[in-house]
């Protein structure tokens, strides 16, 4: 049987000492550790590694414990506006959405776009419509405002100016028993953001990147940060064309330009190999991976 394996995250951030709680804590676990089996299964009955990172992001974006879907940050209007890509390594054929609403599922909407449209990437109206085409569960506003961010949204909406604060992304990757490559990447994006906001998950190249020759390799952290440094594509770059081991290649990326691109920023990433890479530079950084039949590792903190 071929090498198999599957990284998943759900999203880095730096946090106050003793942040999460433990109960959030739990919960997390508890959802990074679903996740990781949806997608594991796909790879284990030797399904391709499209399916697997699709099957963990729709867990973790239907768990409210995790910045996507259903526990989406909301924007300054009270909005859930949902972005995620997905990339075959294997064909390089890809499909990402953004600004989008009502939908359940984003990263089946972004594997929508790649399999029935001649677009790499639709926003907004234009995005719904073809979830509304391919049948795709919607929902109305409330499945979105969970109790946590509609009180996040008005401790922002009661301050003059609003901060910007929490950046969690939900995303996954992985290697089937072909051989194949596969990323996917999902977010809510951030609390008190600008409509129209798009963070860096579903830009190629910048929060979501995957090729056979290489790895794949999904960001979570700023989004404005990861965007300007193109960092997923930066550690495709290092591996294919300096050759550095995939791990390497990350650590090298988070400090692409440290001064020019300070912020939170964090990767996973996986080669043809299934040498993984899980490389952050927060105190949080809820994160999984799975490697054949070994056991599962989950983790939250840095120093796990």
């Amino acid at each position: 049987m071929s090498t198999y394996a599957l990284v998943i995250h759900g999203g880095a951030v730096t946090m106050p000492p003793g942040q999460p709680g433990p109960e959030e804590a739990e919960q997390q676990r508890k959802g990074l550790r679903q996740a990781l089996d949806a997608g594991w299964q796909v790879l284990h009955r030797g399904g391709p590694a499209l399916d697997a990172v699709e099957a963990a992001v729709r867990s973790l974006e239907d768990n409210e414990h995790f910045n996507a879907g259903r526990g989406a940050s909301l924007n300054r209007r009270g909005e859930a506006e949902l972005d995620a890509a997905i990339m075959d390594g294997r064909t390089l054929q890809a499909g990402a959405v953004s600004g989008v609403q009502h939908v359940q599922n984003t990263v089946s909407l972004a594997r929508a776009v790649l399999e029935s449209s001649p677009h790499v990437y639709l926003t907004g109206e234009g995005a719904v419509e073809l979830a509304l085409a391919c049948g795709l569960p919607l929902a109305p506003p409330s499945y979105f405002q969970t109790a946590k961010t509609r009180q996040q949204w008005l401790e922002i909406a009661q301050q003059d100016q609003g901060h910007l604060a929490g950046h969690d992304t939900v995303g996954a990757v992985a290697l089937d028993q072909a051989g194949n490559l596969a990323v996917a990447t999902s977010t809510g994006g951030i609390e008190g953001q600008a409509k129209g906001r798009v963070g860096d998950s579903p830009v190629l190249g910048s929060g979501t990147y995957a090729s056979n020759e290489a790895c794949a390799v999904s960001c979570t952290g700023d989004g404005e940060v990861i965007m300007r440094g193109a960092l997923a594509h930066e550690v495709y770059a290092l591996v294919k064309y300096k050759g550095l081991p995939v791990g390497e290649a990350c650590r090298q990326a988070l400090r692409l330009r440290d001064e020019d691109l300070k912020g939170d920023k964090g990767f996973i990433a996986l080669d043809p190999q299934g040498n993984l890479a899980m490389e952050f530079n927060t105190n949080v950084m809820r994160r999984a991976y799975r490697v054949g039949e070994a056991a599962p590792y989950v983790a939250i903190w840095r120093d796990e």
